[in-house]
């Protein structure tokens, strides 16, 4: 009798487990939801765990059963390995897919920082190490990408006509964007932060926006500290109307294509038209992409009479009226 009894309990087990089974193998082959193929966004926050996560799956409609995800993500290990973020699921994707989409962390978007003062070149090698792009087809597609006219450009010297007006910011990427599209993503939200009274101070200054621009990214690779942005494009301003040499270090550095400390006398020859050492007035285009604080620095400069400036070990810039007294600063600052 105990006999029968035990082989009866084995035989439930075993119908049991079948049926396990077979609910998981038909979760795993199984369309999640209905067969529309329809798109929908679903946010897993940080410490959801598998059964959350299936109980939002359901509520969104992407899966017909909890239970089902759940065995799904404890046999494939993935229980505890389920990532933050946002993701775009189809409806016709099975559990499976669900599941192994969420273990692999394959997002909706990812965010991408792009640092004030970046050069095209900068960006182009971080779209690709985010694997968010291809850096060669990004550098390519800057050098004529002019989605507005202020961007136009006909000096045959400018290799990157978007350089300058690739807004500083955080921006999420979702995966398959072109790199023409992520251009016109940054261009964008410059037109959108370059406001309309932007635009009139310009025009009040007799200044174009490229100029601006151009002026605002000599600013922003000069200056190392927030209060010397606006005395630094003020100096800028002054040896214009003087007609002297902007002399700027950053446009150096900008031919050289790497930050160097100290400039020899040999690199402030370098035959560039870019070299505002050797030629007058501002250089072709922009040499970086400057954010709104260096672009308010141009456009509401510190009004002086310093006409120099040489920066100290600690990044801080110390300005002069006249040459003796720049002289005077630099040994100063060389100590």
């Amino acid at each position: 009798m105990k006999q029968k009894l035990l082989e009866f309990k084995l035989h439930i087990i075993l119908v049991i487990s079948l049926l396990c089974l077979g609910s998981v193998i038909y979760g795993l082959t199984q369309q999640a939801a209905s067969a529309t193929g329809e798109k929908f966004v679903i946010v897993v926050k940080p410490g959801m765990g598998a059964n959350a996560i299936g109980n939002l799956l359901y509520e969104q409609g992407a899966i017909k059963n909890v239970f089902l995800f759940q065995m799904i993500s404890k046999m494939q290990g993935m229980e505890s390995s389920l990532q933050a973020g946002e993701y775009v699921l189809n409806q016709n994707m099975t559990i499976q897919q669900i599941v192994s989409i969420l273990a692999k962390g394959e997002t909706a978007y990812q965010q991408i920082t792009i640092p004030e003062g970046y050069t095209v070149d900068q960006i182009a090698k971080l779209l690709q190490e985010k694997q968010l792009g291809s850096a060669a087809n990004f550098k390519k597609a800057a050098q004529n990408f002019v989605p507005y006219t202020y961007m136009v450009n006909n000096n045959p010297n400018v290799v990157y006509k978007a350089e300058g007006y690739m807004f500083p910011n955080t921006y999420r990427i979702s995966k398959g964007t072109s790199e023409t599209e992520i251009l016109s993503m940054m261009t964008v939200q410059f037109d959108k932060q370059f406001t309309e009274n932007m635009r009139v101070r310009a025009n009040e200054m007799n200044l174009s926006i490229k100029e601006i621009i151009i002026l605002a990214s000599l600013v922003e690779k000069e200056a190392q500290l927030p209060a010397d942005r606006p005395i630094i494009a003020g100096v800028f301003l002054n040896r214009l109307k003087l007609e002297m040499p902007l002399q700027s270090c950053a446009t150096i550095q900008y031919i050289l294509g790497y930050p160097k400390a100290e400039l020899s006398v040999q690199d402030t020859e370098i035959s560039s038209p870019y070299n505002t050492y050797q030629h007058m007035g501002l250089p072709p285009g922009p040499i970086a992409n400057p954010g709104i604080a260096a672009i308010k620095a141009v456009l509401y400069p510190e009004k002086t009479d310093y006409i120099y400036f040489v920066a100290d070990k600690k990044g801080a810039h110390h300005f002069s009226k006249t040459y003796d007294e720049h002289l005077v600063a630099i040994e100063q600052v060389s100590k």
